[in-house]
């Protein structure tokens, strides 16, 4: 009978073709790890132990293909000490992109807060809230009379929403949040009834209940005084609703996995390529677009999660960003990107001020003159101009010599604001002006 194994190459099913037992590369593994720990002693150079490294990760490789767990296991442990030789000047993979499919779900639901402290809502300007409460009794076997007048100060109706993370299982706890959709003043103090929390196709997921913890308060006198601090109508219960159904994902089917960058960007997602490729063999990985990257993966879901623990912490060189100039007109933020660049242009900003005071005069007639006290009006107008020198940008000026250019004349916020747009519009200023 034929063993077979899973390629590390391009993910395919072959024979394996000299067996060997798993001591021969547990041996392998252990020469190897006394050869780094040697030449980090001797302080060899950082590419030369990586090349050592791959040297014996595939001897080692190719004299232990037996099984195909324990050869996707000590792929990932010799992958490791692949990626613990490299110095950490970049970014991880899992800072730089997310798998297709591993993602979380919104839940949503409809309850009531009950035992509040005469806080909850009006009923007779919220009648849901009754109606609400009429059915829960229902359930119970209670009929309240039609036409009573029901008074409910210590119910309030409320909706619930939490994020049900991926691979979340049945009997799991996630964290839920209370928010009053009626006029209930404050939630302090109360407990969240049973609640059911669905999804956008309908099914229930998960149910809610327990105590809220609310960080804000509401107290009021009876002269009408009244103080609130923080927000007292919404509140949170941590572990407050237990998973009862899964969520179907696609992270075990296919022979393929897809990253998708969490900023796109073409030169990020062709160095994932290449330090894939230079890992695990050529044709691992391929880019689609700028945002995506398809990856061969095993079909086991063992080992393909050992497989993308490896690619997690692969650390890639991430492309630079657009250069971007953020503008904030209601705070007076401005940010300036490091690539940002200023042609030559010569730019001088100055203020004109302009001042109006009114000084009205009582004009009092003399006496016996039959003349009535008038009021004459006096204005004085002023004008003042600021003088500001003109400071000039040389070609290929950086971001360090317009901080220190603008530094040195002194604007304020609104000035350099002033000034970015005249540059854009100039065709001086190399880099998108965007205004929030």
């Amino acid at each position: 009978m034929k063993t077979w194994m899973t390629s590390v190459a391009v993910g395919r099913v072959q024979p394996a073709r000299s067996p060997v037992g798993a001591s021969s590369a547990r041996e392998a593994f252990t020469e190897l790890r006394v050869r780094e720990q040697s030449s980090l002693l001797q302080r060899t150079p950082v590419h030369s132990q990586s090349a050592s490294c791959r040297q014996q990760f595939a001897c080692a490789y190719r004299g232990q293909r037996r099984r195909g767990a324990n050869d996707w296991l000590l792929l990932a442990i010799m992958l490791a000490c692949l990626l613990i030789s490299q110095q950490a000047q970049a970014e991880r993979l899992k800072d730089l992109a997310s798998i297709q499919g591993v993602r979380s779900n919104q839940l949503i639901g409809y309850g009531l807060v009950v035992g509040l402290n005469g806080s909850g809502d009006q009923t007779t300007q919220t009648p849901f809230t009754v109606q609400t409460f009429n059915n829960m009794l229902a359930q119970f076997g209670i009929k309240v009379p039609t036409g009573g007048n029901v008074q409910l100060k210590n119910i309030a109706a409320v909706s619930v929403h939490a994020d049900l993370p991926p691979f979340a299982k049945p009997g799991q706890t996630i964290d839920i949040t209370i928010s009053s959709i009626g006029n209930a003043k404050s939630l302090r103090g109360g407990s969240l009834l049973m609640t059911p929390l669905k999804g956008i196709d309908g099914n229930v997921y998960a149910i809610a209940q327990g105590n809220l913890v609310v960080g804000g308060f509401d107290a009021g006198g009876a002269d009408g005084s009244r103080i609130t601090v923080n927000v007292p109508s919404a509140g949170r219960i941590p572990g407050g609703a237990t998973v009862e159904r899964p969520v179907p994902s696609g992270f075990d089917q296919g022979n393929y996995l897809t990253l998708n960058l969490n900023r796109p960007d073409f030169t990020t997602a062709k160095n994932i390529v290449d330090q894939i490729n230079d890992l695990l063999g050529p044709g691992v990985a391929q880019a689609i677009d700028g945002g995506s990257i398809r990856v061969s993966a095993p079909l086991d879901p063992n080992q393909r999660v050992d497989y993308l623990s490896i690619l997690e912490n692969i650390e890639v060189n991430p492309g630079q960003a657009v250069a971007k100039v953020i503008i904030n007109s209601r705070t007076g933020t401005i940010v300036i990107g490091q690539n940002v660049k200023v042609q030559p242009a010569a730019v001088t900003h100055g203020s004109l001020t302009v001042t109006i005071t009114e000084d009205p005069i009582v004009s009092q007639p003399e006496a016996f003159s039959g003349g009535q006290t008038a009021v004459v009006p006096r204005s004085r107008v002023g004008a003042e101009q600021e003088a500001k020198p003109m400071f000039k940008f040389g070609p290929g000026t950086s971001l360090d010599e317009i901080v220190r250019a603008v530094n040195q004349v002194g604007a304020a916020p609104s000035d350099l604001m002033a000034i970015l747009e005249a540059l854009k519009q100039a065709g001086a200023l190399q880099a998108d002006l965007i205004v929030i």
